[in-house]
């Protein structure tokens, strides 16, 4: 009985810290899929002299765009295996230009999965990866 006692306070103590590991683990993919994606799309614009439009969005870094601006050079088997998704299974929202005058953005939504948010549910943002 005593030992059941002892597993259950423990199990209390150990559960939390086990849980905020797991989301630090998820912000911690989440910011490498970006720079992944931000990669990806340097590759892209190097080989094509542009970026994908937000119409085109990420997609355009697994198959090559039907529609305008042309990608002439876009690598054959693409720029990345498939589109991602972050961590909490959201798709990650392109825009270009970027809100903070980039040439483009890439944001996860966090935990919540919408805008805004603090501590696992703050926004991670490609412009600003060191501070997420």
């Amino acid at each position: 009985m005593i030992v059941v006692v002892i597993l259950a306070i423990l199990a209390t103590l150990l559960i939390p810290r086990v849980m905020g590991r797991t989301e630090d683990a998820k912000r911690a993919a989440a910011k490498a899929q970006i720079s992944n994606i931000d990669s990806a799309l340097q590759l892209y614009k190097l080989d094509n002299g542009n970026i994908p439009t937000t119409e085109q969005g990420l997609k355009a870094l697994v198959e090559r765009p039907a529609s305008g601006p042309a990608a002439p050079n876009w690598k054959a088997g693409g720029y990345l295996p498939k589109v991602p998704v972050d961590p909490w299974g959201a798709p990650y929202k392109y825009t270009t230009p970027s809100t903070q005058g980039g040439e483009f953005e890439i944001i996860s939504f966090g935990a919540d999965g919408v805008p805004g948010g603090e501590g696992k549910n703050a926004d991670i943002v490609s412009w600003d990866l060191d501070r997420n």
